[in-house]
């Protein structure tokens, strides 16, 4: 039952013997390519509740996930370069492990990029706003600026609404994305750099203002709330949390199939490219530390709150109120740093860059969305009808427009910090699956011709697995309790429609001439 229905992996590899890829990609270009897609939403966005979690100690907590995800990259590399087509860890699951597990893995994806383009959403809207602000002094009410907070009272979820109902700024950025996909709006690879040049000269420039006025006090505390807290809290807890800083990396194994040598490039493109955005990340977050501090904000007991409960919210409004509010409570941690510390022009240059390149990642997390529902609707696990593509456009522009929806409906509702809690919960349940998948492989078909072969991969494997289980274990309780509760609705669908529809099930199994697994959208991922 679970093993079953395997999808050949020959059936797989066929369409890419019929659409091969040019091998030109250096370990450079790899590198370039792997920074480019790492660096962006995280460390603008997240920076405020990392510090919330674990104070100066989430520089500690950068360095962790970037390790996980190093570990996990080189798993997912080897996989990558064996199934070099479309569908990311659901078509290596589907030819590994079987059709069922395959659509726990491509269920968790979908929690994954969805909840993960809401909290870009979420994430958008406060920098936008706060610019808008301090360049013009217009405020949204807040009732439309955020949406309400939630927490638990006696083990009791409540919704408060004192602080917010709706985040009308992330609905409208989700519905112009959403429009754009549907009409086929494509970005070129030169936009693509630009976007990737802005991102990177925003931080760096943080980095450079910052440093020079660190104050040594600040970091002490250094870990306030330990190095495992709980509910979250701590150093671990924290890099459960930036975990979400990292998403993207994959990008470079995905390309193992344009890669010159990809056995020494792709390890060099991977590990690369993480360090680089490590340091960056490292640099960055010991900047909003050592200028403005980072310690949590803490109840009348000196308890450290939760960064995303009503109890938070609450004390933060009070501390506005009397204008002592800590960078903990910002929603646009990097920009309000450099305002903070006597750089205002520069931070709302900063609030800028962020406004102009987190609609692209946006754009990748919907894009994203829709290719994992075109690949599981193509091989029968869901309504057929939703890869529908429109009669101008040629894109799918159904199955985009009902991620578009229920993007939009989260960003309204959710803050952004557990809404990247969530999103990681799919994500670390899909690479931990990709890890086991690899040792499996090794064992099943160890004759296998593997372009790239994980190092050490009997230690490296089980360390990623590992990893990802304990940082899973290490997010809010919410967040851990989101992933078995969706994949409950996700074995109800499987059993009652989807396993006596599939394609395999059914003997079906096409050799696609053209590489479908991309839909016909004219737009690619960033």
């Amino acid at each position: 039952m679970i093993f079953d229905r395997i999808k050949p992996l020959d059936a797989i590899l066929a369409t890419a013997e019929k659409k091969s890829l040019h091998r030109s990609l250096g370990a450079f270009q790899l590198t370039m390519l792997g920074i480019g897609a790492v660096i962006g939403t995280g460390i603008f966005v997240l920076t405020a509740a990392a510090a919330q979690k674990a104070g100066p100690g989430m520089m500690f907590s950068f360095v962790i996930a970037g390790f996980v995800c190093a570990v996990a990259a080189l798993c997912y590399s080897e996989l990558a370069s064996m199934v070099p087509v479309s569908g990311s860890a659901y078509t290596y699951t589907y030819a590994v492990m079987g059709e069922l597990l395959a659509w726990m893995v491509g269920w968790a994806l979908i929690l994954e990029y969805a909840v993960a383009a809401s909290a870009v959403c979420v994430g958008w809207s406060g920098y936008v706003m706060g610019l808008v602000e301090n360049l013009t002094g217009f405020t949204l009410p807040g009732a439309l600026s955020s949406g309400p907070a939630w927490g638990f009272a006696g083990g009791i979820p409540h919704v408060d609404f004192s602080h917010g109902v709706v985040n009308l700024p992330a609905i409208v950025v989700a519905a112009v994305v959403t429009w754009l996909l549907v009409i086929g709006t494509s970005e070129s690879a030169s936009v693509n750099a630009v976007l990737v040049a802005i991102k990177v000269t925003a931080l760096t420039a943080f980095i450079v203002l910052s440093f020079p006025i660190l104050k040594g006090e600040n970091f002490t505390p250094l870990m306030p709330t330990g190095l495992l807290g709980h509910d979250g809290l701590g150093v671990v807890g924290a890099a459960a949390t930036i975990f979400f800083a990292y998403v993207g990396f994959d990008a470079v194994s995905t390309a193992a199939e344009e890669t010159k040598n990809p056995q020494r490039n792709v390890p060099i493109g991977l590990i690369g490219s993480l360090a680089i955005c490590t340091v960056f990340y490292f640099l960055v977050a010991a900047g909003v530390v050592g200028t403005v501090g980072a310690q949590p904000v803490r109840d009348a007991a000196g308890a450290v709150l939760p960064p995303d409960g009503a109890g938070f919210a609450a004390r933060c409004t009070e501390l506005r109120a009397l204008g002592e509010a800590p960078i903990v409570c910002s929603d646009e941690a990097l920009a309000e740093t450099l305002r903070i510390v006597g750089f205002p022009i520069i931070g709302n240059l900063v609030g800028l860059a962020a406004s102009i390149a987190l609609p692209s990642v946006i754009l990748m997390m919907i894009y994203g969305q829709t290719r994992i529902f075109f690949v599981m609707a193509r091989d029968g696990l869901l309504p057929e009808k939703l890869a529908d593509v429109h009669p101008k456009f040629k894109t799918p522009w159904k199955m985009t427009i009902f991620t578009g929806i229920c993007v939009a409906i989260a960003a309204a509702f959710f803050p952004v910090g557990q809404l990247a809690d969530i999103s990681n919960s799919g994500t670390l349940f899909a690479f931990f699956m990709v890890a086991i998948a690899v040792m499996m492989l090794r064992r099943t078909d160890p004759d296998r011709f593997r372009p790239f072969r994980t190092p050490f991969v009997w230690v490296i494997a089980p360390i990623a697995a590992i990893g990802c289980l304990g940082l899973y274990l290490n997010l809010p309780f919410v967040a851990k309790m989101v992933l078995p509760v969706w994949g409950a609705i996700g074995l109800a669908i499987y059993f009652f429609y989807s396993r006596k529809r599939s394609h395999v099930g059914l003997g079906l199994i096409e050799v696609h001439e053209e590489d479908s697994d991309v839909p016909p959208s004219a737009a690619p991922p960033i």
